[in-house]
């Protein structure tokens, strides 16, 4: 078992959480897993980028090289874009469809969602309103995970550990709007890919 994943998004939108919680799981289930650093964090609105790599035999290197990645887990559309020469030709894109206007020429969201659209094999989906009815506005990040966890080759329990882990500090409320919105980008990953 193998698989690469390249984390895109910008600067406050829970890139390091999903990350976080991926590799929670993956540890749990005995996998190997490097993750390279994290471009952009420093920088609120700025891009951030990370390559998680996760296998069953250990790992030599941390980057993904250019047209091996897996899976393109973005929470930012345009985002997702920028990462396509790192994808394989049967990886997938899950992204949000919410784009995250921080640029004066930033894309037409129309022309986004067409190139999207084209990809053969994705998840597009808004985050934001999935999250904002299923939990909190603030766990599009969640939903966002739910729905790349069909691709993940982990499971879903350890993944919602994952998640009870790394919020449990902060209440039992928060565990419980972020596993809601979890799952509710599970239940529309399974939906979009049947």
């Amino acid at each position: 078992m193998k698989t690469d994943i390249i984390l895109s998004g910008v600067g406050g939108q829970g890139i390091l959480s999903i990350a976080t919680v991926i590799g929670k799981a993956a540890l749990a289930e005995g996998l190997h897993l490097k993750q390279a650093e994290v471009h952009g964090m420093s920088q609120r609105g700025g891009d951030v980028q990370s390559n998680l790599r996760i296998g069953s035999e250990p790992i030599a290197s941390d980057l993904i090289p250019q047209g091996a990645a897996d899976i393109i887990v973005s929470l930012e559309p345009m985002e997702a874009l920028r990462y396509l020469p790192w994808l394989s030709k049967q990886g997938w894109v899950i992204t949000n469809t919410t784009p995250f206007v921080n640029i004066p020429n930033y894309p037409d969201a129309e022309a986004l969602d067409r190139e999207l659209q084209a990809l053969p094999h994705v998840v597009a989906l808004d985050c934001d309103a999935i999250a904002k009815a299923a939990a909190s506005p603030r766990a599009a990040n969640m939903v966002l995970l739910g729905a790349a966890a069909p691709f993940l080759g982990l499971t879903v329990e350890q993944l919602e550990q994952g998640i009870r882990d790394i919020f449990s500090r902060k209440g039992e409320a928060v565990v419980a709007s972020n596993l809601a919105a979890f799952r509710a980008g599970y239940e529309q990953a399974n939906r979009q890919t049947k």
